[in-house]
């Protein structure tokens, strides 16, 4: 004898949640299968719980991105979610999205939370249906989860607790209600008010979760933005104006990228789900540590002091042998060490930790600021205040070293320590805590696979070894001997270097060619195969050419 009510209201499981009225008990079909009515009738129960599951869903995001309006992006479900799981990644999965996906790794991240949390929220509307209590719980558990997640991040705030709260809380209101509702409409003796009921109670919740989810996103896109305070920044004019380098820096070959990297088109590689908002107003550099004199200075301040051009290509420990993770830019920033001589740094310190607004942690030796090199905190590339994917208001750059220990992005704490008591952020994962730039090259005219005519080829790409310079550039043919490439003029030390060469009555045929530097010190670059983990990758760039 079936539990259920008469009059079409839900019945009551073991647990005391709503049973399916169409799932309860009643004289059961016998037979050797299901028949199509009885799986018609569970694929209906199974497409209304999950439909009912992602609109509760749907709404608990939706509130918990307008409660992130007053607590900031990063606090949101989602993103903080997002940011948990990139905590979470282990060091060969990160380097596999970056290799596939390289700057589009965050969207695929984001896509693959949502994803995730509606495969959960259609599974917990399933079980809604014959278990409604424990499904409520496990939905307002998924808040619980995600606001512990959200306030165990580097730069959380107790405050960040509440989108994720509200947001399960909400859900797991609206899974019961809607829940509820659909149990009475799919009722055998349902009226049609029953029907109308639950869809317009499911399409009005909807709509309303879509009108406040993207309202609330485009609130905090609105609120948060610095672009408006960004340009209002007047860059200080440098004590020495940099000249432009002379146009020889560049060889004048069809497809070969300009010796500046344009600001729109520079690398981007980091573990900031959404951009840091930093507006100068509120931004300060604290330096402390193992140091005399701690201090600390605002934006303005960091102004009034003596500013430099310097000429810098960075690179990502994550580029692989003739990758594109690097860049050339023009940066205007004041000199990194007289603020450590200012501070006063205890002679025992040898590492500097320093900080982004995210939490971002990145090590750096003390002695690659102090030895003469042009280590800076910048505020501008290419005449432009710093774009915010690449740290405004202000980054540090050290030359010569991998990013991930050197070009701290939204910079806005420097500790004074040492390699021995302190771990940056890569160093737990499986990176050297220091990991100088190595020696390298790359082909980038022809592209590898490309068909090209016969006679005259010409070859053409980049070298570089940071803060030692390119001293050769030689390129090998299938097997043949390594031949001299024509180095265009070199900038600075800290710069890539441009090469071309003519390839003279290149014979038909599918070609192999390889490319290799020597540094200033007279160090070729090695060919033993490395991948970008533990301090960078290296190798021979080659590709396959075909001459028609």
């Amino acid at each position: 004898m079936s539990e259920q009510r008469s009059g079409g209201a839900q019945g009551r499981a073991a647990d005391g949640s709503a049973a399916d009225p169409e799932g309860g008990g009643g004289q059961r079909e016998s037979g050797p299968a299901m028949t199509k009515k009885r799986l018609a009738a569970l694929g209906g129960r199974i497409a209304r719980g999950a439909l009912v599951g992602l609109v509760a869903g749907g709404a608990g995001l939706a509130v918990g991105e307008l409660v992130a309006v007053a607590t900031g992006e990063a606090s949101s479900p989602v993103v903080a979610a997002g940011d948990w799981a990139i905590s979470i990644t282990p060091t060969w999965l990160e380097q596999f999205a970056i290799r596939n996906f390289g700057s589009n790794d965050k969207s695929v991240l984001l896509g693959g939370v949502y994803a995730t949390l509606a495969v959960g929220a259609a599974a917990d509307g399933v079980l809604a249906r014959s278990r409604l209590t424990t499904a409520s719980f496990l939905t307002a558990a998924f808040g619980v989860v995600g606001a512990i997640a959200a306030v165990t991040r580097p730069a959380a705030h107790t405050n960040w607790l509440l989108p994720s709260l509200l947001a399960g809380l909400v859900a797991a209101l609206v899974l019961r209600r809607l829940t509820t509702l659909s149990l009475r409409e799919s009722a055998p003796s349902a009226e049609s008010s029953e029907r109308r009921r639950f869809v317009l109670g499911t399409l009005g919740t909807a709509a309303g979760a879509l009108v406040a989810g993207y309202g609330g996103d485009a609130w905090i896109k609105a609120r948060y933005n610095v672009s408006a305070a960004r340009a209002k920044v007047v860059l200080p004019t440098p004590k020495a104006v940099l000249p432009e380098p002379p146009a020889s820096v560049h060889p004048n070959v069809a497809g070969l990228r300009s010796f500046f990297t344009p600001n729109s088109e520079f690398y981007r590689v980091d573990t900031a789900l959404t951009l840091p908002q930093v507006d100068p107003d509120d931004w300060k550099l604290t330096i402390h540590g193992m140091v005399d004199r701690p201090f600390e200075i605002t934006f303005d301040e960091l102004l009034s002091y003596a500013f430099e051009e310097h000429d810098m290509t960075l690179t990502c420990v994550s580029n692989p042998v003739g990758g594109p993770y690097m860049g050339n830019a023009r940066w205007l920033g004041t000199p990194l060490a007289p603020l450590l001589r200012r501070a006063g740094v205890h002679s025992g310190a040898d590492m500097i930790l320093s900080t982004s607004t995210d939490g971002m942690t990145i090590g750096s030796p003390v002695e690659a600021v102090l030895d003469g090199r042009e280590a800076m905190l910048a505020i501008a590339m290419n005449g432009e205040a710093l774009p915010v994917k690449h740290g405004f208001p202000c980054r540090m750059l050290i030359p010569g070293l991998y990013g991930y220990v050197s070009a701290t992005k939204w910079l806005t704490d420097l500790h004074l320590t040492t390699f021995a008591s302190s771990d940056a952020y890569w160093t737990p994962r499986g990176y050297s805590p220091e990991a100088p730039v190595k020696t390298a090259s790359r082909i980038d005219v022809p592209a590898s696979g490309a068909t090209v005519p016969a006679g005259t080829v010409v070859l053409a790409g980049t070298a570089w070894a940071t803060h030692r310079g390119i001293a050769a550039v030689e390129v090998r043919i299938d097997n043949g001997a390594w031949r001299e490439a024509t180095l265009a003029t070199s900038d600075t030390p800290d710069t890539w270097r441009q090469w071309s060469y003519q390839w003279v009555d290149a014979p038909k045929g599918s070609h192999a060619v390889k490319v290799r530097a020597t540094d200033g010190t007279g160090a070729v670059q090695t060919s033993a195969v490395q991948g970008v983990v533990p301090n960078g990758a290296t190798g021979y760039h080659g590709i396959t050419v075909r001459v028609s």
